[in-house]
């Protein structure tokens, strides 16, 4: 049987600010925004590429309180690219972390949650 992670819940204060910088600053894809009633609104955003979406809105339900999501792990082709991109686009960016298993960058979305960027090594 296979099982496939499809959403994560990322809790946020501010939907509209948190959208535009996962849209606008990280490339996203908008493919949800509904305002189901006045206390629910669910948004879905999704990495260029990736199976999984990111979710964000109101009365959702998050046990997590905004800013303290630090469990989100992406992998990118070109770790300094990324950086470089980021930093364009006045994202505040750590990195290059060198290790073994990866190059990583890390940011933070305007909650301060912590996104992990990594550029897989090469292992040829």
């Amino acid at each position: 049987m296979d099982i496939k992670i499809e959403v994560i819940f990322v809790p946020v204060t501010d939907v509209d600010r948190a959208k535009e910088f996962y849209v606008d600053k990280l490339g996203f894809n908008p493919d949800h925004d509904q305002r189901v009633n006045d206390d629910l609104r669910f948004v879905q955003l999704t990495p260029p590429g990736s199976a999984c979406s990111i979710a964000i809105g109101t009365g959702l339900g998050h046990t997590i309180a905004p800013g303290r999501l630090d469990a989100i792990m992406a992998v990118i082709p070109d770790a300094d690219a990324f950086l470089a991109e980021m930093r364009e686009k006045g994202v505040e960016a750590d990195g290059v972390d060198e290790q073994a298993w990866g190059r990583f960058v890390t940011v933070k979305d305007p909650d301060g949650n912590t996104w992990t960027f990594q550029q897989l090594p090469s292992w040829s």
